[in-house]
């Protein structure tokens, strides 16, 4: 079951953190195996699967990176081992700052490209603040627009982390 449907919300990337959380306890206290201790062991598994579903709903929707990840494969828009074609030139501009890094030999440039990473990342984080704003009441085909830019954002966000990740190991040496 899809998880907006099962908490009765729409669709969106921009969720109520409080009604999200009102939800979860309500079905929480709802499908709470203890209350069906004494119903047939179908009916047990049955609000076994639903809580279980309900804690699963509640750890995607709470976060936002991972119900991005869910509203692009409900769309079927992701998927394991996918190749996505990013631009040229956000390519060369990440193999850069990745060269940077294998050669930073000094604090100072670390931290120079912590700067250029945190920039890029805060452009990133426009870009997806401009397509995911509203979403649920765009029109269908407004909605596949913005749903594959997202897609673009978040194959280029997972380039941004892998450097992120470089540069915390290197900071550790």
């Amino acid at each position: 079951m899809n998880y907006f449907e099962f908490y009765g919300l729409p669709e969106s990337f921009e969720l109520d953190a409080a009604q999200l959380k009102k939800k979860f306890y309500e079905l929480s206290k709802k499908y709470h195996p203890d209350f069906y201790a004494s119903e047939s062991e179908e009916k047990q598994e049955e609000v076994l699967q639903l809580s279980t579903l309900n804690n699963k709903a509640y750890q995607v929707l709470s976060d936002p990176a991972k119900r991005t990840e869910y509203i692009l494969r409900e769309h079927q828009l992701l998927a394991e081992g996918d190749k996505y074609p990013l631009a040229p030139d956000f390519l060369m501009e990440m193999m850069e700052l990745n060269e940077q890094v294998m050669d930073a030999e000094d604090e100072a440039t670390i931290n120079s490209i912590k700067v250029s990473v945190k920039e890029a990342s805060a452009q990133l984080d426009a870009e997806e603040a401009q397509q995911t704003s509203g979403f649920s009441s765009k029109s269908k085909d407004e909605q596949d627009v913005a749903l594959k830019k997202i897609l673009n954002i978040y194959y280029r966000r997972k380039y941004l982390l892998r450097i992120q990740e470089s540069l915390n190991t290197f900071a550790t040496r």
